[in-house]
């Protein structure tokens, strides 16, 4: 008796409707990642360096993540300079974690199936041995 073929796991596996857009984008990540390792905040030039961002887009990327209640922004002076201080709020805090987890969850699941692939002799015709 022929062994059944694997079938493909539950559909949509990798349509990562989990991914928050908010969060997900390449400069907004960076962000956070560093806010999280400072939770202190960080002063909008510092912030700036970390993630190589320019004035900017910086201030846009804020202005997105602020409007998100993800973090809180204070101005102020030191002397006659102005300063910015960036810092995560707890909520934005707890969402980027939970968010990390799930990316996380994404890694393994991809390396898992990367692996298992591997073990497994491809069962499908090249394409260039389909048809006539």
């Amino acid at each position: 008796m022929a062994k059944p073929k694997p079938q493909p796991p539950a559909n949509g596996r990798f349509a990562f409707d989990g991914l928050d857009r908010v969060l997900h984008e390449k400069a907004r990540l960076g962000m956070l990642s560093s806010l999280v390792a400072n939770p202190e905040g960080l002063l909008f030039n510092e912030l700036k360096e970390l993630c190589d961002l320019t004035d900017g887009n910086l201030s846009r990327h804020l202005q997105v993540l602020q409007e998100s209640e993800l973090v809180e922004i204070w101005k102020g002076h030191q002397g006659k300079r102005p300063q910015t201080l960036v810092r995560l709020t707890p909520a934005g805090r707890a969402r980027f974690l939970e968010y990390i987890t799930l990316l996380e969850g994404i890694v393994s699941d991809t390396l898992q199936s990367a692996a298992e692939s591997k073990s497994v002799k491809a069962s499908r015709p090249r394409l260039g041995e389909i048809g006539g």
